[in-house]
């Protein structure tokens, strides 16, 4: 399922890591799993009550084959944490539901079909893509298009 949102610009607070596409299919060098162990361990239970979680990536190298950014984070002002900004724009939101993190990582592949469909009219800007987790068994992944 998708729609269209038009962001305004978002503060998150998080920790961060680089990595690539090809980097997270193999075990030995994937980062992102061990990234959101260390949130959940460290961060997430600090966090008060209705805290939004959210996955963000950015700082993209060029396109899903280069590097990029991806940061575990809330919406909740925690010091010493990395302060990531959700870029205002036009985004096509994909939404995503069962066990995590499969939910997540099938919305990806459906997120990557539609993109690479020759048919697909929106056009991503690899500027600033994040994850809402809207609780334990669904997540909207927002799209930054044209």
């Amino acid at each position: 399922m998708k729609s269209t949102y038009i962001q305004k610009k978002q503060t998150a607070y998080g920790i961060t890591v680089r990595t690539k596409n090809a980097n997270e299919i193999n075990p030995k060098t994937a980062q992102i799993g061990k990234l959101w162990e260390s949130f959940y361990k460290d961060i997430f239970v600090n966090l008060s009550a209705g805290t939004s979680i959210i996955g963000v990536y950015s700082n993209y190298e060029s396109d899903q084959n280069g590097a990029f950014d991806v940061s575990a984070c809330s919406d909740q002002k925690i010091n010493g944490l990395n302060k990531i900004t959700l870029k205002s724009g036009n985004y096509l939101v994909f939404t995503g539901k069962g066990e995590m993190p499969n939910a997540v990582i099938n919305t990806w592949k459906e997120i990557w079909d539609y993109f690479s469909n020759d048919n697909c009219i929106e056009k991503r800007i690899f500027q600033t893509d994040y994850e809402l987790y809207k609780g334990p068994s669904e997540v909207e992944i927002y799209i930054g298009i044209k």
